[in-house]
């Protein structure tokens, strides 16, 4: 009984935090990247967060995280964005290419330049899975959203004793996932890659559990009711 009512409180939460990322994610109005950053100092949730920044790319510290789908080989392609106003640079996921199209030379017309304004998802860093394959940072492949990492590019990050005593550049602490409209220049790479799915399956842990409640009190009132039958007169 008690597990069954943890899953029905658990339950009610994960509809709360549904709808929170759903109301977040389909917001008219997007933040400004300078609030998104104040908020994340304030809570550290900005997850899922429509985030708009202007400023320019960096294609040279472009990166490509392996994303296959059920049809293609391909990849998000992650670029340096640096905002206007001095502002913290982050990471913005400015959609999925197929691997035949990861040279970036191969869609040059969607490498934009000058000033843009990027409207997006705020994402935190994933925690590496057990089994995700190791990043190959030569060859600019990576297997985790992880902003941290991929901020090193082909070198890698520095080891412990090297990172204690450098003076780091403030990156923001989450990336952005672009919206699919406007469209990248040449249709390259396709924005709106975020998939937000969330599992709710706690009404079938709380029939679960107080199924097995209910059976061991009906299993246990046939055993008493046995045992009181075989009492002596």
């Amino acid at each position: 009984i008690g597990l069954g009512s943890w899953q029905w409180q658990r339950m009610a939460w994960k509809q709360v935090l549904i709808a929170k990322i759903a109301a977040r994610a389909t917001a008219a109005d997007p933040v400004s990247y300078i609030a998104a950053l104040a908020e994340f100092v304030k809570s550290g949730d900005v997850e899922y967060k429509r985030v708009r920044v202007t400023g320019t790319f960096d294609h040279a510290e472009e990166r490509h995280l392996y994303a296959p789908t059920t049809g293609s080989q391909g990849w998000h392609v992650y670029t340096l964005f640096k905002p206007d106003g001095g502002q913290p640079p982050l990471f913005v996921n400015r959609g999925w290419v197929p691997d035949t199209l990861k040279d970036p030379t191969k869609r040059a017309e969607g490498q934009v330049q000058g000033a843009v304004t990027v409207t997006g998802l705020a994402r935190s860093d994933q925690t590496r899975g057990m089994f995700a394959p190791v990043d190959d940072a030569k060859g600019n492949r990576w297997y985790s959203r992880d902003t941290w990492v991929m901020r090193w590019g082909v070198e890698g990050p520095p080891p412990p004793d090297k990172l204690a005593v450098m003076r780091l550049q403030g990156y923001a602490p989450f990336s952005l996932d672009a919206e699919a409209e406007p469209a990248n220049p040449g249709g390259w790479p396709k924005g709106g890659t975020t998939e937000i799915k969330i599992s709710n399956r706690h009404l079938e842990y709380v029939v679960t559990w107080y199924g097995f409640a209910l059976t061991l009190m009906l299993v246990f009132i046939v055993y008493v009711r046995q045992r009181l039958a075989n009492l002596p007169e």
